[in-house]
């Protein structure tokens, strides 16, 4: 009598997250158990084992798993004859895709079992649609899951707890004397000091020295300083300590921020949104409204914000050959390159003394600097909120009745074709449609000059929140100025100018940033 073989099974174990993964007993011997007992009772034979730790079904598509992956390879090449798994959710839980997958096996003359329920077929219209249900049935569960866990995470973000994970640089998990629902002890995040100092280095470096991520990471990396995981910072490491809002204090869980917690604070927040302000000026996509400079390096002081008067392109760093190179200029010099290789009609001077343009600058920021320590804060306060503030709201009171006036006007001028239109009107269809699309210019460019002034309201309030901030760092600069780096000098000015504009002849003008512009208007 001949013998059947019996059948070969790949057996597929899966947890979904790495929780389950470090629990002594974990899941997976209890799927390979009830899959080994199952293949046993049926005769079958297990020649495949594939393992997938913390691996969710819901999120990860079968594409990116490297277990069906594995398995659809060797189903192709005849390895096995059954699909084995604890229960099919284990196969995913994605609706729109895992139905497919278990169709896939199938067409390739693989049996998909499950311990808990049994064969899988698709024998007719019923069996294909108990298949979808299924899978329909695991995504939702798993959406329901997942949207209490993120309502559960939001609610310990509010209530400012830390809800596990890896603790960023800066902060360490220690027992605090919190217990858990089940009278557990619980540990809650600290601001580890050894490592805040670092934190605080790096924003440090960031505004008042200029020093980029990659700067930043090998500079953090000399001084033997790891990671948690015990890696070297790289930029991205940099980087992602700047923008995280935890170092002001607050905890945050997608669009859910606690309160400020005063205990986790490493920086504060004018310093923290300087941070994010040269991050968003550094950012490639950014590149023409960029005045902070990519770098502090090198031996200019304006590098990032200084263009050319006469085509209004930046003007490069660059220096001189030892053969033209003197103690005036110390060999470097600004250079107008699209004048220089003729890219467009600009008519202004090719290159600049690079130290003759500094010096000039830092001796008209110099005296700005000074007139600044010497005004009392509270007359700068006075003059900025009238002479601004009330202007700005003149402006904006002026504009809505000039846009409700022109608004009345087209309302006049359309009943007025009406009336042009059945000859009880002394002026022509013509006339009275040139008069309509010069009135919707009209209200157009008022439109226009309104959102600006909003805009420029919006800033002026922002402003006097931060007044203090704003006249105290001013001060600051002034005080520091003489004595700074190189470095700081640049950064100083950087966030002091929004642009240095040269024309022939060494003619220079300064445009500052609004944030300070209004304190040197006052001394004027």
């Amino acid at each position: 009598m001949e013998t059947i073989a019996a059948k070969r099974v790949a057996a597929l174990y899966r947890v979904s997250t790495k929780k389950q993964v470090d629990k002594q007993k974990d899941d997976i011997p209890m799927q390979k158990i009830a899959c080994q007992k199952f293949s046993e009772e049926k005769g079958w034979i297990i020649v495949r084992e594939c393992y997938e730790k913390g691996i969710s079904g819901f999120k990860v598509s079968a594409n990116d798993r490297d277990a069906i992956q594995e398995l659809k390879e060797a189903a192709i090449k005849h390895e096995f004859e059954v699909l084995l798994v604890f229960m099919f959710d284990r196969l995913g839980r994605i609706d729109s895709e895992t139905p497919f997958v278990v169709e896939w096996f199938i067409q390739q003359g693989i049996e998909v079992w499950s311990t808990q329920e049994g064969q899988q077929t698709l024998d007719n219209q019923t069996d294909k649609l108990m298949n979808y249900i299924r899978y329909w049935q695991a995504n939702g569960e798993s959406c329901k899951t997942s949207m209490r866990i993120k309502t559960r995470m939001a609610q310990l973000t509010a209530d400012g707890i830390f809800h596990g994970g890896v603790p960023p640089f800066g902060y360490k998990l220690v027992h605090v004397g919190r217990m858990n629902k089940k009278n557990q002890p619980v540990k809650d995040l600290v601001v580890d000091d050894s490592e805040a100092e670092i934190v605080r280095m790096i924003f440090h470096k960031t505004v008042s020295e200029g020093y980029g991520s990659h700067r930043l990471s090998e500079y953090v990396n000399s001084l033997g300083v790891r990671t948690h995981n015990g890696a070297n910072f790289q930029n991205k490491t940099i980087t992602r300590i700047l923008k995280n809002k935890l170092y002001c204090g607050y905890l945050m869980t997608g669009e859910t921020v606690s309160e400020k917690i005063g205990d986790l604070t490493i920086i504060d927040e004018d310093t923290y949104n300087a941070a994010q302000y040269i991050l968003e000026q550094r950012n490639e996509k950014n590149e023409q409204k960029k005045h902070i400079a990519q770098t502090t390096r090198g031996e200019t002081l304006l590098s990032g914000n200084i263009y050319c008067g006469h085509c209004g392109c930046h003007l490069n760093a660059a220096r001189n050959s030892d053969r033209v190179k003197s103690e005036t200029n110390n060999g470097i010099r600004y250079m107008c390159y699209h004048r220089a290789r003729k890219l467009n009609d600009c008519d202004g001077q090719s290159v600049y003394s690079a130290k003759r343009i500094d010096d000039a600058v830092v001796e008209m920021v110099k005296v700005y600097l000074k007139k600044i320590k010497q005004t009392p804060k509270d007359k700068a306060l006075e003059m900025r909120y009238e002479s601004e503030l009330q202007n700005k709201k003149k402006q904006h009171k002026v504009l809505v009745a000039e846009i409700e006036k022109l608004r009345k006007r087209l309302n006049e001028l359309s009943v007025e074709v009406g009336k042009s239109i059945s000859g009880e009107s002394v002026f022509t269809v013509d006339v009275l449609s040139m008069s309509i699309n010069a009135t919707r210019e009209e209200m157009k460019n008022a439109e226009t000059q309104l959102l600006k002034c909003e805009d420029d309201l919006e800033t002026q309030k922002e402003l006097l929140e931060k007044l203090d901030y704003y006249y105290e760092q001013f001060v600051s600069w002034a005080e520091e100025f003489d004595n700074a780096s190189v470095e700081q000098k640049k950064m100083i000015l950087c966030n002091l100018i929004k642009a240095v504009k040269v024309s022939k002849g060494y003619k220079i003008e300064i445009e500052f940033n609004i944030s300070y512009s209004q304190f040197l208007s006052i001394l004027n």
